[in-house]
């Protein structure tokens, strides 16, 4: 079996939904939210998008091959002709919510394989980072299913659960947010064993209000926590964060949950020694409580990604497996897309690319990456935009335009029409030289004038959430 397969009967007691039209005994495998990848037998809820509303799509699924169709709206006469001629079902979603739907569904399935071990990854930085080098350390042991991509919300979830194969034995669920709450309703669904929180930064801080009301609400993840065969439910926190004790003392303990923290001496897991090549990549010293003594080097730039190597490898002994297989298989990881990944192409500039995403504490590691690396040329930095800092924005860019200004850079480039002007206006302040700083309001302006002044020697950082689109920089610059 390589993803859920559930009769119709099934997933209509597990989620309340409604029985609009077919048979309920009969079954689907595969579910979707995209009518146009539903798998053959397959299941399609639809929802009603800002832009498209799904359910018209419903009897389009059905005639494509869809054994049944989740409707979050009343059913169109076509929806069931389509069912009729078919012989697929319609479902309605109780109270037309599609992802209580999902998030049931993917409850109801994950109680069916309790073989399953579960490692959840939340967090404001890193969690990908933390998810990839679990799924690589994990899987020098055992069978591994991980999130993939940016499935880690509350459709990304259970679609990552209703993915995974009874064959496999550890699944990896990297769990985001962008609210109170919702790291509640992921954790019941997916129930993890383990559950790693690589660090509380200022991610969603315009939502969540403050620091302490984002460790709240990544320590939701605890209220999921459940013990197997393989480990006692267990809490990973990092040493050097200031809201582990918080978590720990608060949430924690008091629901019986054992906590095993990494990064400092006295620490289950700790890096002993940390150097730098001229590439920026960490080789690291790690010690363990067991006087186990384990050497590696990354292939991922930057002193910060060695905090995250430390929590896969403390989720790792969770698990009651051996680090040194862990950390060979880790330290064979390259980075991912957009990354910091860096990229050089024909006669451009070296590019480290990090444009998938942003906060201030990430901006301010990949700087560090950028001024730590061999760099026969120029550095320069391209930064853009930071999103959902709410009324934070203004100070944390300034924040972030000052740390930049302290360090060794030949030029600063800022692209944006926002609060990116407080980063410049903060640079400036703290002694930036107003002749190595350019601004522009768009990337498209950035490329024509910055591009053509690069050259293969230099060394190029571009950075900033993904609504910036500084990806698009990164391509001008790489095909200039």
């Amino acid at each position: 079996m390589h993803m859920i397969r559930m009769t119709i009967e099934d997933a209509i007691r597990a989620t309340d939904c409604e029985l609009v039209a077919g048979d309920p005994q009969g079954f689907f495998e595969g579910v979707s939210i995209d009518s146009r990848s539903v798998p053959a037998g397959g299941a399609f809820v639809a929802f009603a998008g800002e832009r498209v509303d799904g359910n018209r799509f419903a009897a389009q699924a059905l005639r494509t091959g869809a054994a049944v169709v989740v409707l979050t709206a009343p059913a169109d006469q076509e929806t069931l002709e389509a069912a009729e001629q078919t012989g697929g079902a319609v479902l309605r979603a109780k109270d037309d919510d599609g992802e209580q739907f999902m998030l049931a569904l993917a409850e109801a399935w994950r109680a069916r394989n309790p073989q399953w071990i579960v490692v959840g990854v939340t967090g404001s930085v890193g969690k990908t980072t933390t998810k990839e080098m679990l799924a690589a350390g994990i899987g020098a042991h055992r069978r591994v299913h991980a999130t993939k991509g940016n499935f880690n919300n509350l459709l990304g979830v259970p679609l990552t659960l209703f993915a995974a194969s009874s064959e496999d034995e550890v699944l990896v669920v990297e769990m985001g947010m962008n609210n109170a709450g919702e790291i509640s309703r992921i954790a019941a669904a997916a129930r993890p064993n383990v559950a790693v929180i690589t660090n509380i930064g200022t991610s969603h801080i315009g939502n969540l209000g403050s620091r302490e009301g984002i460790a709240r609400a990544k320590a939701e993840v605890v209220g999921g926590l459940t013990g197997c065969d393989a480990c006692e439910p267990t809490l990973v926190l990092a040493n050097g964060d200031d809201f582990s004790d918080f978590i720990q003392n608060a949430f924690a303990e008091p629901a019986g949950v054992r906590v095993l923290r990494v990064g400092g001496a006295d620490s289950a897991i700790y890096a002993a020694s940390v150097d730098l090549n001229d590439d920026g990549l960490p080789s690291v010293v790690v010690r363990t409580d067991a006087e186990e003594e384990l050497r590696g080097t990354l292939l991922l730039p930057g002193r910060a990604m060695v905090l995250d190597l430390l929590i896969a490898l403390g989720a790792i002994k969770a698990l009651g497996l051996s680090c040194e297989p862990a950390l060979r298989a880790i330290c064979g990881m390259r980075p991912a897309r957009m990354r910091m990944e860096v990229r050089q192409e024909g006669s451009s500039a070296r590019v480290i690319d990090d444009t998938y995403n942003a906060s201030p504490s990430s901006m301010a590691a990949a700087l560090d990456v950028l001024c730590s690396m061999r760099c026969d040329g120029r550095r320069v930095a391209v930064l853009g935009q930071i999103g959902e800092l709410g009324d934070e924005s203004a100070r944390l860019h300034a924040l972030v335009g000052a740390y930049a200004a302290a360090k060794p850079l030949d030029m600063l480039v800022l692209i944006g029409t926002g609060d990116i002007r407080h980063m410049a206006d903060a640079a400036l302040t703290m002694g930036f030289s107003e002749d190595k700083l350019e601004r522009f309001d768009t990337v498209d302006e950035a490329v024509r004038v910055i591009a053509p002044l690069l050259r293969p020697e230099d060394l190029v950082l571009a950075k900033a959430s993904r609504a910036a689109e500084l990806d698009m920089f990164t391509r001008g610059v790489l095909d200039a």
